[in-house]
């Protein structure tokens, strides 16, 4: 995070009206943008949906959760939670 001087961008006026609240001290001001969701940059989310969706697919076509578990390697309870949830 990198640091400016508020003197250098705030008006005067809303500069010393700060001063009467943090004389001094340091002051986080929050982006205005919202926040992204997790994984939207990267793609994860996409990732793990395209991959529970066909897990499920799976399964309904008759493969076993131990199969599922095997293939995707991942633990039993990891695969009734997605095909369950």
């Amino acid at each position: 995070m990198k640091y400016i001087n508020a003197a250098e961008v705030l008006p005067e006026r809303l500069l010393k009206e700060l001063q009467t609240y943090l004389d001094g001290e340091i002051l986080y001001i929050p982006r205005s943008s919202t926040k992204k969701g997790w994984g939207t940059d990267s793609g994860s989310r996409t990732f793990y949906r395209e991959r529970n969706e066909e897990i499920k697919r799976l399964y309904q076509q008759g493969s076993s959760i131990d199969t599922l578990a095997k293939q995707y390697r991942l633990a039993d309870s990891t695969i009734k939670k997605i095909i369950y949830g």
